[in-house]
């Protein structure tokens, strides 16, 4: 029998992905001596944390403003949220957030500073103070390369206390065991192409979003749900996935993220007639109005003609009324990046910029101990034994229908620190061995060499058209406006694509780096993904946050103050947000100002 043959190791946890979620768990755990693996198909420091530019939330208060608070900080994300976050989780995340960043900035983390030497903190849009009073400066940064400095600064860490490392290591599928719990994980090491079973008594997803999914995006090619996907074969719930935020400025034409740190440093956007459009849209927040609203206009703006260049397809960001220190300072990489891929100076001439896919708000259902929740209607939420979710694969639902700027990376440093320190806790109080058998196995690589000893020639289309037609579908009928006519359509299209993937035809049966091979399983896991936010933006009759229909344009809260829950093998239902935080009162709901 193959499941024989595979190699197999054991350990105390085994984390899926080497961003800063999953070196955020590595660290509580190596720290505590326990025996832990990082997964990564990437090398750590390649993840895609480094790509956040802008900074990570806290109300530390250093912008000698009015006193922040970190209940200020909740209010702002549960209004951003739209309302579908579940506020005990907020209320966790915003008053842990302080700490957060001094424990961060202990292990070498390089901050800017202000001139009194503090942590140096920026505007990021949705957020105030007094609960909805004047633009809060909340946001703390390393320049615009927040998100590198957070990774390298983990990484570093996680190797001095020695944790091992499975670097270009490909996960393929969790192993469940016949009672329930889910004990590791069976990857391939893409050297080699040798497959491993991972035996652990815990295993964190932590692979990150799935970007790929649309044609336009800021995400980098490795974002393809691989952590999604493998919770979705087990018969395990996504959680709102139709809310996908689409950031304003992504560079046009290459879809690369221009920070909303621009636009907290003084930026704004124009549009072809060099108007700034954002006041008449916000009155009070203009253009750090949130990220969902803010990316409306923009195309309100491009569909009636008043968008920039020839074929008046995208907006600009002016910022050349910046002093020069700006750039130089907190600006950098934005001003590279500029240079390079927009062929302009934005020290002269705006960024030409449009609204690009950015971030998945849903994912993987969690507690605010990160542990992975299943949800069916009668008996509710069961905690699913030996799994953890966090990071951007994860909805532990502090996002709800749409992210506030820079609590991305504040998320994953919390609960990824709450996957360690929860996992930590039940290992110091001793775990029983769960038995695994080689069926189990079986079921986590069947996959894998289905599409391995497919001989099938007739296959019309090649991986790379799938991926295309994929993205084009997303991007056509689930982006920024939708109809139900066009998801519908688009739905049904997604599901034909699905079946063409079990006849493409593996031809590179090579053994060392088969990126062919890699693509391929990359592929099955993004169409999961896109069919899953397909079958739940369908379900969702209203308009919410990232998810704006033209054919229902209203909020909907007695039908629709849910969470949608779809899984594999059945059509979404709804389950109720957590309106019960432990500290404050609940926040009412309300319209969200802009």
């Amino acid at each position: 029998m193959i499941v024989n043959k595979i190699d197999r190791k054991n350990y105390d946890c085994i984390i899926i992905g080497g961003g800063g979620a999953g070196l955020r768990a590595a660290y509580t755990l190596a720290k505590s001596n326990h025996k832990v693996a990082v997964v990564s198909k990437v090398y750590p420091s390649r993840s895609h944390t480094c790509a956040a530019q802008g900074g990570i939330n806290a109300a530390v208060g250093n912008a000698g403003q009015h006193k922040d608070d970190w209940r200020f900080h909740m209010y702002d994300t549960v209004m951003g949220s739209d309302f579908l976050g579940d506020q005990k989780a907020i209320e966790y995340m915003c008053k842990e957030a302080p700490d957060a960043i001094l424990e961060l900035e202990r292990m070498g983390m390089p901050f800017s500073r202000d001139d009194n030497g503090r942590i140096y903190q920026r505007s990021f849009g949705g957020q105030t103070v007094n609960y909805g009073g004047e633009i809060a400066k909340r946001t703390c940064a390393v320049a615009d390369r927040t998100g590198h400095a957070l990774l390298h600064t983990l990484y570093q860490q996680c190797l001095s206390l020695n944790v091992n490392f499975y670097s270009e290591w490909f996960a393929i599928d969790l192993v469940r065991a016949a009672n329930g719990h889910v004990v590791g994980v069976v990857a391939m090491d893409l050297e080699t192409s040798a497959l491993q079973f991972m035996k652990s008594h815990f295993t964190v997803l932590a692979t990150g979003g799935a970007g790929r999914i649309f044609k336009s995006s800021t995400n980098a090619y490795t974002c393809t749900g691989d952590g999604l996907a493998m919770a979705y074969r087990l018969d395990l719930p996504l959680q709102d996935m139709e809310m996908w935020q689409f950031h304003p400025t992504g560079i046009f034409g290459v879809g690369i993220l221009v920070s909303e740190g621009t636009r907290g440093e003084g930026g704004y956007l124009v549009n072809g007639d060099n108007e700034r459009f954002m006041p008449s849209y916000a009155p009070h927040f203009k253009d750090l109005a949130c990220r969902d609203f803010v990316s409306r206009c923009s195309m309100i703006e491009i569909r009636e003609g008043r968008g920039c260049g020839p074929n008046k397809d995208h907006v600009g960001l002016q910022l050349s009324h910046l002093p020069k220190a700006v750039f130089k300072e907190k600006l950098p990489g934005i001003t590279e990046l500029s240079r390079v891929y927009a062929n302009i100076d934005p020290m002269v001439d705006p960024i030409p910029v449009v609204p690009t896919c950015h971030y998945m708000m849903g994912g993987i259902p969690t507690n605010k101990d990160a542990e992975v929740v299943d949800y069916n209607l009668g008996s509710g939420d069961q905690v699913v034994p030996g799994l953890y979710a966090c990071g951007e694969v994860a909805n532990v639902s502090v996002h709800g229908a749409n992210r506030l700027g820079a609590n991305s990376l504040l998320d994953l440093v919390i609960f990824g620190r709450s996957a360690g320190q929860s996992i930590k806790d039940k290992l110091d109080q001793g775990v029983a061995d769960v038995p695994v058998s080689d069926d189990d196995v079986h079921q986590a690589i069947q996959r894998f060499f289905e599409f391995e000893s497919n001989h099938n020639s007739g296959a019309a289309k090649s991986v790379s058209e799938l991926r295309v037609m994929m993205q084009e579908i997303m991007q056509n009928d689930f982006g920024v406006f939708r109809t139900e006519i066009s998801m519908k359509t688009g739905l049904e299209k997604l599901k034909q694509l699905d079946d063409q993937i079990r006849e493409c035809q593996l031809v590179d049966k090579s053994k060392s780096f088969n990126t062919a091979r890699v693509e391929l399983l990359e592929l099955d896991n993004l169409m999961k993904v896109a069919i899953s936010t397909a079958k739940s933006a369908v379900y969702r009759t209203e308009s919410r946050g990232a998810h704006s229909r033209e054919d229902y344009q209203s909020r909907n809260d007695d039908s629709w103050h849910c969470h949608t829950i779809d899984k594999i093998k059945m059509d979404p239902v709804k389950r109720p947000v957590d309106m019960s935080p432990e500290i404050v009162d609940a926040i009412p709901l309300r319209e969200r100002a802009q």
